[in-house]
């Protein structure tokens, strides 16, 4: 009888054995905040501390608790000072910072953009753009796949949601947002000490030039397809971007967006919003090409289901194995590994009881790794993803794309895309490590791979 594999487990930060004094706290958080935790966070439902910096701090494990925090009462939990201190600054007011009435604004103006529908109309350009990316491999025997899966995914939104009419050379994007995550998205010392904000970060002003750079595109952007819907609206594509450039209001007008809040959601979604997906991407394939039992799986779904429907539409929901393995990387390198709010008033979960001004962690980094809600926590075990596991798992002990009225606009869209790309590359190449693979998991905003992942890229 065959013996089944030991599972594949990938690199992680072990848990701490002891708590970190203040200064070693604020040198982790700047490097890497995802080596900041101990075994209490991958063993207790919740850990309610005061850290002596910024008030009462509650770490939320409990799959309830979550749902409390993001759901029941989701009205009493704002966007927490420090996530928006460092997000702030490079998205304003787009949908990934904005709060309130901004908020509710931008989510309605672009949800037209991502009903089924919609998703449903952008899986044969996902595909077309995957395929035509592909075909750079037939003469390179070795890359980058971190930044090979930033390049795609970038080209699949400028060409989805921007008809491919983004400004500015694409050969610079890649090294800018490199730039960008390395510099304003790290967390700033002095913004966990709650330093006044007149006092320069200086992770931002490193940051200045790059934030120009984006800024730059998205201004050029908006003119450009501005004078087309000008000059003949018929021939402006129906779009992210023409919806949004309809959305916007007179100045004054409480509807609809104003200009500098267009502009703020396509830099969101031009900086940020195919980010998510590069980075999870990039771990299923380094995952995968460890666990070759696993790829062998995958690989024999793939071949199956592209003899015999060529509808990449169909595709999401004929490869369960697939996106089951991308589901498992999204687990062990959730791409937003914090969700981070604060108390406005007072509240109580159970027994616990929650200070207003309380800083409440939900870290889908701990909660995924967590002993208490998984078998083998830290094993590249895609099967619990498997149709007939999947459906077992508390909604809210699995956070991929948050929870609550803020959960991801963008989730169908990117598991689609996801699934499509891993079709597309997988059924004509093989990707494997390299002696110099080793990456180890780095928290800037996005969990990234320090130093990329080179693989190797041969013809199956």
């Amino acid at each position: 009888m065959e013996t089944k594999p030991v599972p594949f487990v990938p690199p992680a930060p072990k848990p701490r054995a002891k708590p970190p004094s203040l200064l070693q706290m604020l040198g982790v958080m700047y490097r890497n905040p995802l080596e900041l935790w101990g075994e209490p966070s991958y063993n207790q439902p919740w850990i309610s501390i005061r850290t002596g910096v910024g008030g009462p701090l509650v770490i939320a494990n409990d799959p309830g608790l979550v749902r409390h925090v993001l759901v029941d009462n989701a009205r009493n939990y704002r966007m927490a000072p420090v996530r928006q201190k460092i997000l702030r600054p490079i998205l304003r007011d787009g949908l990934l910072t904005a709060e309130g009435d901004v908020w509710k604004r931008s989510r309605k103006a672009m949800a037209p953009v991502f009903t089924p529908r919609h998703i449903f109309n952008f899986a044969a350009p996902m595909l077309a753009r995957t395929q035509a990316f592909a075909d750079r491999y037939e003469t390179l025997g070795r890359t980058d796949v971190a930044r090979d899966m930033t390049s795609l995914t970038y080209d699949i939104l400028a060409e989805t949601l921007f008809s491919g009419e983004i400004a500015g050379a694409q050969g610079q994007f890649e090294k800018q947002v490199d730039r960008l995550f390395e510099t304003m998205a790290r967390i700033d010392p002095l913004d966990i000490l709650r330093a006044p904000d007149w006092l320069p970060r200086i992770t931002r002003l490193r940051g200045r030039r790059t934030m120009a750079f984006f800024r730059g595109i998205v201004t050029e952007t908006m003119e450009q397809r501005r004078r087309k819907l000008e000059r003949d609206p018929a021939s402006a594509p129906d779009d992210f971007l023409t919806l949004l450039l309809k959305a916007e209001g007179p100045p004054g007008h409480k509807e609809g967006l104003t200009r500098d809040e267009v502009a703020d959601n396509i830099i969101t979604f031009i900086g940020a919003g195919h980010e998510t997906t590069a980075r999870a991407l990039a771990w299923t394939i380094y995952c995968l090409a460890q666990a070759p039992w696993e790829r062998a799986q995958v690989e024999a779904e793939i071949d199956a289901v592209l003899s015999a429907e060529p509808d990449p539409v169909k595709w999401l929901e004929r490869m369960p194995l697939t996106r089951a393995a991308f589901e498992e990387a999204m687990r062990l390198y959730p791409p937003a590994p914090s969700i981070n709010r604060e108390a406005m008033e007072a509240d109580e979960y159970g027994p616990l009881a929650i200070a207003a001004g309380s800083q409440i962690l939900v870290m889908p980094w701990t909660i995924h790794r967590h002993r208490k809600l998984w078998d083998r926590p830290d094993a590249f075990m895609p099967e619990r993803f498997h149709p007939g596991n999947r459906e077992k798992l508390d909604r809210y002990q699995y956070l991929p794309f948050g929870a609550g009225p803020r959960v991801c606009i963008g989730a169908s869209f990117a598991m689609q895309e996801a699934v499509i790309i891993l079709a597309g590359l997988m059924s004509r190449f093989r990707f494997d490590t390299l002696p110099e693979t080793n990456p180890w998991p780095v928290q800037k905003l996005t969990t990234q791979p320090e130093g990329g992942l080179p693989m190797r890229v041969s013809r199956r």
